[in-house]
């Protein structure tokens, strides 16, 4: 079984090309989060280069900028190929099969700086700014308000 799914933030714009017969391909680079360790004061992330195909290519080159985030699935394919100087490399990529918005726009735009770090610290304030009309419920008294 050949699967990954992951969320991060793009760490370019995606560069999209295409082949000989025409068909779009896209490259780009996310940066995913590790979860912090006992004795881990900042968090670290892991980097993966993907490639997107056809409409994939197209939906992906077409919506998404550097520091957005974005969830994938696909699998991870190895490729050889050799450097200008002649030399053998290898590279591991992530060949997406779907491609999602993470995160509104609104939501984007509002939470990242230019380096992709979010800066929005309270992502509940627009959804409690009217709480005016609820009413306290069952504070003076141990009973359940249903």
């Amino acid at each position: 079984m050949n699967k990954v799914i992951e969320i991060g933030r793009l760490t370019r714009d995606p560069e999209m090309r295409k082949t000989a017969d025409g068909t779009s391909v896209t490259n780009f680079s996310i940066a995913v989060d590790r979860r912090l360790g006992k004795n881990s004061e900042h968090p670290e992330a892991d980097f993966f280069d993907c490639v997107s195909w056809s409409a994939t290519a197209d939906f992906v080159a077409k919506y998404f900028t550097k520091g957005m985030k974005i969830g994938i699935d696909g699998h991870l394919q190895s490729r050889k190929w050799k450097d200008k100087d002649g030399n053998d490399r290898r590279s591991v990529e992530i060949i997406t099969d779907n491609v999602e918005f993470v995160e509104s726009k609104k939501t984007s735009e509002s939470s990242t700086t230019q380096t992709g770090v979010n800066t929005n610290t309270n992502t509940n304030t627009a959804k409690m700014q009217n709480t005016e009309e609820f009413a306290m419920v069952g504070q003076e008294s141990n009973e359940l308000p249903f």
